[in-house]
């Protein structure tokens, strides 16, 4: 096996990375800069038809898409040979939502003969473990948002928009959309310091695992305090924790509650 990573920005590429024995090929989109790693080959989304055949010179079988990329635009002058074919599925991809558009590439690297696999199978120990990880327990209250966040993003995801939701006083404070996760704790109403609101991060329905699995780490921690917030919940099994110890002293330190929550608990 040769693993290749697709590796945007944050922590999460070079943590696989460093759990593997053989050292992976290292992709980057054009403008994005892993952190840490050295990059072997830079892409665009109208040269990916060129990146596929690179891999497959380079006797690449696995693909792990880890890390933030953003949402590319279709730039026709720019389209190589190789991947003018793909164009059809491209503008399919890119009037999808993110679901479908994640599916789209993920069939396209499949297609070609690749694996594609969750940054969670090369690296089990990132995903959070059922239970409360901080000192401070979560009360009555903050198990009622809780339960609500979960009902929430279960009826966003038809609409494929997000991953998470605050929820304070079983009022929905904010919901996530194409800004992520950090853009979703910096616009949060000016009341929100008041209503001991929390955090909830979760897979959608028919969530693409593979390429887009939840995560949360340290800045996380930190932007859910500065927010004002009193917790941070995310679903056991289904959300990668990076730094999984540095989240809980600064769970700690805050005086947050940082609870992986079962699906269906209270």
């Amino acid at each position: 096996m040769t693993l290749a990573l697709i590796a945007g920005r944050g922590r999460l590429p070079i943590e696989v990375a460093r759990s593997q024995e053989v050292a992976p090929v290292i992709c980057a989109y054009e403008g994005t800069v892993p952190d840490g790693l050295e990059v072997d080959l830079t892409f665009r989304l109208e040269t990916l038809g060129t990146l596929l055949v690179d891999l497959g010179e380079r006797g690449v079988t696995q693909v792990c898409f880890c890390g933030v990329i953003d949402r590319p635009d279709l730039d026709p002058s720019k389209l190589d040979a190789e991947t003018l074919p793909l164009v059809p599925l491209f503008q399919k991809a890119l009037a999808a939502g993110d679901n479908g558009a994640l599916q789209i590439i993920k069939e396209i690297f499949e297609q070609t003969g690749f694996t594609v696999v969750g940054a969670d199978v090369l690296l089990p120990d990132l995903v959070a473990e059922q239970g409360v990880l901080s000192e401070k327990w979560p009360d009555a209250q903050m198990r009622r948002d809780a339960a609500r966040g979960e009902a929430v993003l279960a009826g966003l995801a038809p609409l494929d928009i997000g991953q998470a939701c605050v929820i304070g006083q079983e009022q929905v404070l904010g919901i996530e959309t194409m800004g992520g996760t950090d853009h979703l704790l910096a616009t949060l109403p000016p009341k929100t310091p008041k209503m001991n609101a929390i955090l909830c991060k979760g897979p959608k329905i028919g969530q693409i695992r593979e390429i887009d699995l939840p995560t949360i780490g340290p800045d996380t921690i930190k932007a859910a305090h500065e927010a004002g917030l009193v917790g941070v919940i995310v679903d056991e099994g289904d959300v990668i924790v990076l730094d999984a110890t540095r989240c809980t002293a600064l769970a700690d330190e805050y005086g947050l509650v940082l609870w992986s929550r079962r699906g269906g608990t209270e």
